[in-house]
């Protein structure tokens, strides 16, 4: 019996070699409609060797999709029908205290700023004064921010710069409390007014910079002042007060040219170094204007800048004028 179904099985295998079809030598490409990629006829997948003859051929992987079918393999969940946690855990979690509220954390304490400590109070903007300007450390910056006035300043303000913008006042209490403040810089504004008590009391101001402005008139200066800029002002003679400077002690640099002054204002400080009187209307000289007429010994060191050029003066007409100074005036000699 074995040998007669070995026998059946070898005439199977040989009645069906004989009727498969013959096989081609090379393989044929045809386009699939619609696409570029080729696909090759008896042509089976899974035995398709590639070589370097047929590597840059382009296999159209759509075929396996034909062989294999992944979606009866992948395994099936049902939504909602997951079991309880095992035994195991319950332990587990039961140690574990499960909030039903969301907890309630304290607020936080941030520090306030409060005005015109920091940034300083509102400003007519509408806005702090540190928004609308530059602070930087103890410096505010208001450089070319269409001020109209002295906006509140932080008390630790040390220096000030508001230039170029249209400031026409200076009240009294714009620098109320400023203890500190040592530089003002408000050049280039429409200043025509300054209340005379806006600087007086600021005893650390050292430098009060006011040129190119409008002024017909200077204010008190506090007995700290070192420098004073008020070049292309307005300022005329009877808006000097009488013996402006003689108790400015510190006063080194005193710059008033480009104004309608009809004398040099007397006396001047002895400490001072740098006189700018150019381009007034300034006509005469006394010996006593520099000097001390009743000691010629007495010599100012201190004092070897002084302009007096673009006035309508001779200076050759008073000699006696420079006897005590290190150096003559620069201005007109004939």
């Amino acid at each position: 019996m074995q040998s007669v179904a070995f026998l059946g099985v070898t005439t199977l295998a040989l009645v069906q070699a004989m009727s498969a079809p013959p096989k081609e030598e090379g393989m044929k490409k045809k386009a699939r409609p619609g696409t570029d990629v080729a696909t090759y006829d008896h042509l089976d997948p899974l035995s398709y060797d590639l070589s370097l003859d047929t590597y840059s051929e382009t296999i159209d992987l759509s075929l396996y999709e034909e062989l294999y079918d992944y979606g009866d393999l992948a395994p099936k969940v049902d939504v909602g029908t997951l079991g309880p946690p095992a035994k195991s855990l319950e332990g587990f979690l039961s140690t574990r205290a499960v909030p039903t509220e969301a907890p309630t954390w304290p607020p936080l304490k941030t520090p306030m700023a409060k005005p015109g400590k920091l940034l300083g109070s509102m400003s007519k903007q509408g806005l702090p004064t540190c928004l609308v300007c530059v602070c930087l450390s103890t410096s505010v910056y208001c450089d070319d921010a269409d001020l109209e006035e002295i906006p509140p300043l932080p008390l630790e303000t040390t220096y000030l710069y508001a230039r170029f913008n249209r400031i026409g006042r200076i009240r009294a209490g714009d620098f109320a409390g400023l203890k500190k403040l040592k530089r003002i810089d408000l050049t280039s504004n429409f200043l025509s007014c300054v209340d005379q008590d806006s600087f007086w009391l600021l005893t650390s101001l050292q430098e009060l910079l006011i040129a190119e402005n409008r002024l017909t008139a200077l204010p008190a200066l506090p007995s700290s002042i070192v420098r004073l800029d008020a070049r292309f002002n307005r300022i005329q003679t009877s808006g000097l007060r009488p013996e402006a400077f003689r108790e400015l002690k510190k006063l080194q640099f005193l710059h008033l040219s480009d104004n309608q002054l009809d004398y040099i204002p007397v006396p001047l400080p002895e400490g001072l170094r740098s006189l700018h009187l150019q381009n007034n209307n300034i006509q005469i000289l006394h010996e006593d204007t520099f000097c001390d007429s009743q000691d010629h010994h007495h010599v100012r060191w201190a004092l070897e800048d002084i302009r007096l050029d673009g006035n309508p003066i001779n200076l050759s007409l008073f000699p006696n004028a420079y006897i005590c100074l290190p150096r003559l005036p620069t201005g007109l000699f004939y």
